[in-house]
């Protein structure tokens, strides 16, 4: 699958479409399995979660819902401040039920670990965290992911829902830019 000049800025091929597949079909079964006869919400963190949520859940044996965050950690320049902003908030209620967050990547965790506390705090039976990648070398603090699709090197990536100035999201795999592409 080609997506033509998209695809000249890709310096190297991480993760291929048919590697990101075979993962998701285990972690849909792994899900399916754990929640199965549970109320489950899933909860998308926009905006790069949309493809993981979006393949994920097609390919979920059990009922679930779905609802979508937007959150925003801000500070100076491209430093996070630690202080995050909920820019879209959750429709559901979550009292009672079981939340599964799902994300595309986890760098840091700073970000995430204030969702998780965030929703615990709203009365779900459960909170678990899936993502298709995780940076362990960047991690800032402890979060507990209960669903890892893939480790990865702390790499700038792009594709697959990751983006680089709002570009390459619809890219179907996971790969890093050419340094010349954003002037690295």
């Amino acid at each position: 699958m080609s997506n033509g000049s998209l695809d000249n800025d890709i310096e190297h091929v991480l993760l291929s479409t048919d590697q990101i597949n075979a993962r998701l079909d285990e972690i849909a079964a792994d899900i399916s399995r754990d929640y199965a006869d549970k109320d489950v919400l899933v909860v998308g963190v926009l905006k790069g979660a949309v493809m993981v949520v979006a393949d994920l859940t097609r390919r979920l044996t059990i009922p679930v819902s779905m609802d979508w965050m937007a959150v925003s950690s801000y500070g100076s320049g491209t430093k996070s401040s630690g202080v995050v902003r909920i820019l879209k908030d959750l429709d559901a209620d979550l009292h009672g039920r079981h939340v599964l967050v799902v994300e595309d990547i986890i760098d840091s965790g700073l970000t995430l670990s204030w969702l998780v506390a965030n929703l615990r705090s709203r009365g779900p039976e459960s909170v678990e965290i899936a993502t298709m990648l995780r940076k362990p070398d960047a991690a800032k603090v402890e979060v507990d992911v209960r669903y890892v699709g893939f480790d990865i090197p702390n790499e700038f990536v792009v594709g697959y829902g990751l983006d680089y100035a709002e570009q390459y999201r619809n890219l179907p795999y996971v790969g890093t830019l050419k340094p010349e592409v954003y002037g690295g």
